[in-house]
Formats: C-alpha cells, structure tokens, sequence
C-alpha cells in the first residue's frame, strides 16, 4: 500500500509539473506586446512621442523597436541624442524596451559602444518572455545579414528550440528581396523554417509590407516618427503607426494601429491587409 501512496504521490506530482509546463505553452497565457518603428532618419517632431503615449495606453508587456532611435551620423553628439532619447522612455520604463540597432544608431566602434552602454544590451541578442522568444539581430552597417549574424542566429534559436512562438527583429530588412521573389532558398529562412520561427520583422524603409514564404511571415513596419513620402499615401503604406501584438498560448495576431489625429486618422489594419506595394483589402 505504501509502495501504491508514493506512486499516486509521485504520479500527482508528474501531472502537477506537467501541467504547469503545459499551461505555459497555452491558451491559460496571453499577453500583449509593442513594436514601434523607425524613430529617426528625418524625424517628424513629436510623433515619436505621440506613438508611446498612445502604445502605453494598451499596456504592453514590453515594447520592441525596429531601430534608429538616435539620428547619429555625429560621435561628439552622441551622449546628447540618447540622453534625448532616454527622456521619452524615462515615463514607460516599469516595462522593458528592447531596441534593434539601426544604421542611425551605430555607424562606427564609438557609436557601437554609445549603443550598448544606453541601450544596455549588446548589439545582437535573445530575449525570453513566458512562451515567446525573440531574436535581434545587427545589421545596422550593412544591407545584408554578416555570417557572424546567421551563427549567432543559428546559436540562439537552436538553445531556445522548445520555445513555442518565436520572432526575428533586425533594423534593415535584409531579406526583402528574397521576399519579394518568394524564394525560401537563402540562409535566414532556413533557419527560421528549421527552428519554427513564423515572424519575422524590420524597420528601415518606413513602409508597411508583409510577404509570406513557405509559411514565415515578413514584415516591413511603417514608421513611428521618421519621415514618409510626401507623394505616398496611407493605401501605399505609409503611415505613422504603433502595433499591438497578441500572444495566446502558441497563436498570435496582430493590430497595426496608425496613430491619432494630427498624425493619422486612426485606421486599424493586420498584416493580411497589407502585400509587397500597400494595401490589398481596401
């Protein structure tokens, strides 16, 4: 009988610790969180500003940045450009702010270090909030992803393999073309179809894209302060906007929220919404 206790014990306990690993990966968890996009590269004044004020009212878990966060070109400028900065994030710090390096924001060994010292987090790196985990990566010197970029890739996916939902950011958008063409044959697809990464995100051009490859998700997020074309409009991507990401269990949708009146009317859209040149569903 004894010998039978510490079985039902032992079976209740596999079942607890199961059922607490499983509930992690499931709908019993759902949580939200941001992207903003570029800030800078011709910035429009106070629409940085405008795009937190509004993101703080979804109260994300965290925000994640496609880069540019600084103007940058200049290393005597550097510690004014970020001080600047970090007074627009000084009132949402009680949740983290994950930002992706853009060529605005490191250009050079000095700028990398100004980076890493106010960003607190190096140039490249992985970030894990209850199932989802998110890659960042540095391809803010150059257009295409370095192959010290795919192994670190590579490194970070692999360790975090059992992680249900997982994202790439990166500042260009590296893989536009390939993209565009459909092609699933180039090395940072590979690795997402291989490790299950179904979304993945860049800033840059400040234009509003999605293209789907061999079932990831690419995204090209529209600006949230640096300039747009002024012979563009909203149908052909360009806009100011915020984006609330959904997470329930291992599901996630997204709302890309173009910003308030003066800098936008408000329009909500998806991904789905949008193909390689504007809107599809009008």
């Amino acid at each position: 009988m004894r010998i039978l206790a510490i079985f039902a014990c032992s079976a209740l306990l596999l079942i607890t610790v199961t059922g607490a690993k499983i509930a992690a990966f499931t709908a019993v968890d759902s949580f939200d969180f941001a992207v903003l996009g570029d800030r800078t590269g011709e910035a429009v004044e106070g629409v940085y500003e405008e795009a937190w004020r509004e993101t703080n009212l979804d109260h994300p878990a965290f925000v994640v940045t496609v880069g540019d966060t600084i103007q940058g070109g200049n290393e005597r400028t550097l510690d004014t450009e970020w001080e600047e900065a970090e007074a627009i994030f000084a009132p949402y710090r009680r949740f983290p702010i994950l930002l992706t390096p853009g060529n605005h924001d490191v250009w050079s060994a000095g700028s990398a270090r100004a980076y890493a010292k106010y960003s607190k987090r190096p140039l490249h790196y992985g970030f894990d909030y209850k199932q989802l985990h998110i890659t960042v990566l540095d391809n803010s010197r150059t257009d295409e992803l370095s192959n010290e970029e795919l192994a670190f890739l590579k490194q970070d996916l692999a360790a975090h393999e059992q992680q249900p939902v997982k994202f790439i950011f990166s500042h260009r958008p590296s893989w536009i073309l390939q993209a565009v063409l459909g092609n699933p044959a180039f090395p940072l697809h590979q690795l997402a179809t291989r490790y299950g990464v179904k979304y993945v995100i860049a800033g840059h051009i400040h234009q509003m894209l999605h293209f789907d490859v061999d079932g990831v998700t690419y995204l090209s997020m529209a600006s949230s302060g640096g300039h747009l074309r002024e012979d563009k409009s909203y149908e052909h991507g360009w806009f100011f906007q915020h984006t609330l990401v959904h997470v329930k269990g291992d599901k996630v949708s997204f709302e890309i929220k173009e910003l308030q009146k003066p800098f936008g009317k408000g329009r909500v859209s998806t991904p789905t919404d949008w193909g390689a040149a504007g809107l599809i569903r009008r």
